[in-house]
């Protein structure tokens, strides 16, 4: 992992623990999108509204604020019929969120948020490794000149995606982190294992600044992801952002379990267990991310210190069952074919 000089390894330096932000999906879903609706789309017909949100996330004392463009490559936006708005959408997503960290009392950093294209690469699908970076820098290009400063690689399921994302932020001179959710018996729908996200992109300039997890299934689950990322890899900077307690149906809608409470000992085990940048994904509101900022910054205090790692018995006796097996307990996953990389200057 690098040890170029970046924002998020020098806040770290300055603070120890960092927050970042909570969901955005759900809490848009709050405030009036429609289901099938693009958020990114709020970014030009209601940016208020997508600064009410940060503006919230940064209230609550997030550190990090990730730009409204999850779905921002042209692969997702074509959907709604925006695949040639991938510049100013983007750029629209990181000038809002720029603009409500400029207006902290405390220095806060504009991550410029990269999901999946919803595309399979080959050979499982029809999309090249080339083509999926050239719409990672189509969609960075655009997060860039908006104001972002790290590209925030996150819900990935693929390695060759998150390398192809990894290589076009190293491209427009960006430094990156990236995130894998798993949410398949531990692992990533295409089986990565939590232990091996360390070694997807090292090679790819100077290497992430962080990687971790987020989404996944619940809190209890994406805490055993940590466990097995900090211990292959003690000395890594490690990002949880884990949803907010376990979804539940109730009617057509979803809801999530977590409390303030159990979100604030989610936090606290995330401390324990070796994260350095702590958050919330789905259902976690800005509620919630205030009760995770009192966490963190009485558990992180020099008189409390680093007791002990959890262990997984402990998270479930605190957080609640998992739904999944733990990554160690299920079969790997079959080998896929890849061709080899070069390394990406």
């Amino acid at each position: 992992m690098t040890n170029t000089s970046n924002p998020i390894t020098d806040l770290i330096a300055e603070k120890g623990i960092l927050m970042a932000d909570g969901a955005t999906g759900t809490n848009l879903f709050e405030m009036g999108l429609e289901a099938g609706e693009a958020p990114e789309l709020w970014n030009e017909s209601a940016p208020e509204k997508i600064e009410n949100l940060h503006k919230g996330f940064v209230d609550a004392g997030s550190d990090i604020i990730l730009t409204n463009s999850f779905g921002g490559t042209r692969h997702r936006l074509k959907l709604h019929h925006a695949q040639d708005r991938v510049f100013e959408l983007n750029k629209a997503a990181a000038e809002i969120a720029t603009k409500i960290a400029k207006t902290a009392n405390k220095r806060v950093i504009v991550a410029g948020s990269v999901g999946p294209t919803g595309e399979l690469l080959v050979p499982l699908g029809a999309m090249t490794y080339d083509e999926a970076v050239a719409a990672f820098v189509e969609q960075l290009e655009g997060l860039k000149a908006g104001g972002a400063e790290v590209a925030w690689i996150e819900t990935m399921s693929a390695t060759d995606e998150i390398r192809a994302a990894a290589e076009a932020a190293v491209k427009l001179g960006m430094p990156y982190v990236y995130t894998g959710s798993f949410d398949t018996a531990g692992k990533t729908m295409m089986g990565l294992h939590p232990k091996d996200i360390h070694n997807v992109a090292g090679d790819i300039g100077d290497g992430p600044v962080a990687v971790g997890a987020n989404c996944g299934v619940g809190a209890s689950d994406i805490l055993s992801s940590l466990l097995d990322m900090t211990k292959a890899d003690p000395d890594a900077v490690v990002v949880v952002k884990g949803n907010c307690g376990v979804p539940e149906f109730r009617g057509s809608e979803i809801h999530y379990s977590g409390t303030p409470a159990l979100m604030a000992d989610y936090a606290r085990l995330a401390i324990d267990a070796g994260a350095k940048i702590i958050g919330g994904c789905c259902g976690t509101s800005c509620d919630h991310l205030s009760a995770i900022r009192g966490a963190i910054d009485k558990h992180n205090a020099p008189a409390d210190g680093f007791t002990k790692r959890p262990t997984i018995e402990e998270i479930v006796e605190r957080i609640g069952p998992m739904k999944n097996q733990a990554a160690a307990d299920g079969a790997d996953a079959p080998a896929r074919p890849r061709r080899s990389r070069r390394k990406v200057n």
